[in-house]
């Protein structure tokens, strides 16, 4: 019997007529293997920047670019069409609702440049129409195959909540929607192609769910309908033990847990979208990253549990353009509140803590921040803490950069004797200083501070501990 299965596409995999074959034909064959296919489309690769590139030229005045823009989003999408060979009818039945889309962004940056600002509801309404495009071209690719395909709006499935730019979605009510739009579809044997990136609220206003987050989308949908498993098609064969840009030797892993997964996705592995992990985690589906041009390899599969090879290590990555932002003084021991009060000053600038790391002696308190943030931060804290910095409890707040967060994964690190002591032995012989560390607050990661000069050496030692096994 087959399965219910959710195949993501993204961008590079939708980035051409070409690639939408390639894509259509992967779909094609998955669905003669007996099983049920659901598909997520992304944007063709760079349309969604120049959205938000037209609402943003938008704001300034600069109509030319807005132009300018749409005739080059217009261009990709015709030109695919061309290359798929739509004629006709099919032409038009792609190619209308294109259209139409297009000039609602034209009527979204007329009313932009007249407001001279892009509220998040609005940059959402932008930003979405990538996904609201390309989901005909790939629908159209399929049909050619002799599949019959569908175009469906996420905005009709995924109900989430009003926070544009970052929205949550609603899984219940999702479920609902999906028995209802994606259900019959599938028990027809017929594909729904889905827009990635994109819900709506209870009222009906499109939202999105970050940069990158048709990934979530595969995921939310798949819990949605109960899926077996959820494959993420990208341009790689599955997630590597280090980024290969860097880094010698890199492999394949074969399996990783949810919790390495989600590790490595958020310290910088650019294979899945962080928050991929959660709804797939929740109705424990499975998630297989794969090449869309090289099909054949099984590529990842991210499961509750994994093989704990390695030693123990299965991945090594970093967060490049760090700040190490330290708040010390001799007046801050004992005293309750210091971090709560720290923290808090560094929310209200909008501002996201990558990494903590504090002295046992509550003396010294240091954390990681974007570089681009460190110095709207360091204002923050000294407006924060400018009494305590008058009668010197606190003496100085001040950081470092750039510096960069290496971070080594495994699911077993927390009960393998002896990995902290491998892998800051492998960083001393090179003669790496370590600035600092966080560890204990996951089961399966060790992070490090390291210079920014030190980070291409860092992640290459670390890594080499993995190959040894």
């Amino acid at each position: 019997m087959g399965q219910r299965l959710v195949l993501k596409f993204g961008g590079t995999s939708v980035g051409s007529a070409e690639a939408m074959c390639q894509a259509a034909e992967i779909v094609r064959s998955v669905q003669a293997d007996g099983h049920e296919v659901a598909v997520v489309t992304s944007a063709m690769s760079g349309v969604t920047d120049l959205l938000l590139g037209s609402a943003h030229a938008a704001v300034k005045g600069a109509r030319l670019t807005v132009v300018e823009h749409t005739a080059a989003i217009r261009t990709r999408h015709e030109a695919a069409a061309d290359k798929l060979g739509l004629r006709g009818d099919d032409r038009h039945l792609v190619l209308d609702p294109i259209t139409a889309r297009l000039s609602e962004l034209s009527l979204l940056c007329d009313a932009l440049g007249v407001l001279g600002e892009a509220s998040p509801r609005a940059l959402d309404a932008v930003g979405a129409l990538g996904e609201r495009m390309s989901v005909h071209l790939l629908a159209a690719a399929l049909r050619s195959r002799g599949v019959t395909a569908h175009a469906v709006d996420a905005a009709r499935v995924v109900r989430t909540d009003d926070t544009f730019q970052a929205a949550v979605p609603l899984m219940e009510d999702t479920r609902r929607l999906a028995a209802v739009e994606l259900l019959p579809l599938l028990a027809a044997h017929e594909v729904p192609v889905i827009t990635g990136f994109i819900g709506a609220t209870a009222d009906g206003v499109v939202t999105t769910l970050g940069r990158g987050g048709s990934d979530y989308s595969g995921a939310i949908v798949g819990a949605a309908i109960d899926a077996d498993e959820v494959w993420i098609y990208t341009d790689v064969d599955g997630v590597m033990t280090a980024d290969p840009r860097v880094v010698r030797g890199v492999q394949t892993l074969e399996s990783l847990s949810y919790l390495e997964m989600s590790e490595l996705a958020y310290f910088g592995a650019k294979v899945l979208h962080p928050k991929t992990i959660r709804p797939a985690l929740e109705r424990g589906i499975p998630i297989r990253i794969k090449n869309t041009f090289n099909p054949t390899h099984p590529g990842t599969l991210v499961v509750g549990r994994s093989d704990d090879g390695g030693g123990g290590l299965k991945g090594v990555t970093a967060i490049r353009a760090q700040s190490l932002v330290t708040i010390a003084g001799r007046g801050m021991l004992g005293v309750p509140g210091i971090a709560a009060r720290a923290f808090g000053a560094v929310a209200r600038t909008g501002t996201s803590v990558s990494m903590i790391s504090q002295a046992s002696s509550e003396q010294s308190i240091c954390f990681l921040v974007a570089e681009k943030s460190a110095v709207t931060v360091i204002e923050a804290l000294r407006t924060e803490f400018h009494h305590e910095l008058e009668r010197r409890d606190i003496e100085d707040i001040s950081s470092l950069d750039p510096v960069v967060i290496v971070t080594v994964v495994g699911g077993a690190i927390k009960r393998t004797p002896g990995v902290a002591g491998r892998v800051f032995g492998a960083l001393g012989t090179d003669g790496i200083n370590v600035i600092a560390i966080a560890m204990g607050s996951s089961e399966c990661s060790i992070s490090l501070v390291v210079a920014s000069p030190d980070a291409d050496r860092s992640v290459q030692r670390l890594h080499d501990l993995i190959v040894a096994g």
